[in-house]
């Protein structure tokens, strides 16, 4: 699959994605975090989930809380 480069009015959808899970679930931002969320939020947007809100429904669903995120991300770093 070939994907186009990212405009900025996307990089801007993708970004208050992820800034609204953060709102959500009252978390600080983490760099770990970050990094799982915003990979996910561009695997879904290449999937066609097109609108903050899908997107951050999404998000919500599948990241239920900072420690869910880092749990995740650390067990698939052993």
């Amino acid at each position: 699959m070939i994907f186009r480069p990212i405009l900025n009015a996307e990089l801007a959808l993708l970004s208050h994605s992820v800034q609204t899970w953060y709102k959500h679930f009252e978390a600080a931002p983490d760099l770990r975090a970050s990094e799982t969320l915003c990979s996910a939020a561009i695997d879904l947007f290449n999937q066609g989930h097109r609108t903050e809100e899908e997107l951050t429904a999404i998000l919500i669903e599948r990241y239920p809380g900072l420690a869910a995120i880092l749990v995740t991300s650390s067990i698939a770093i052993h």
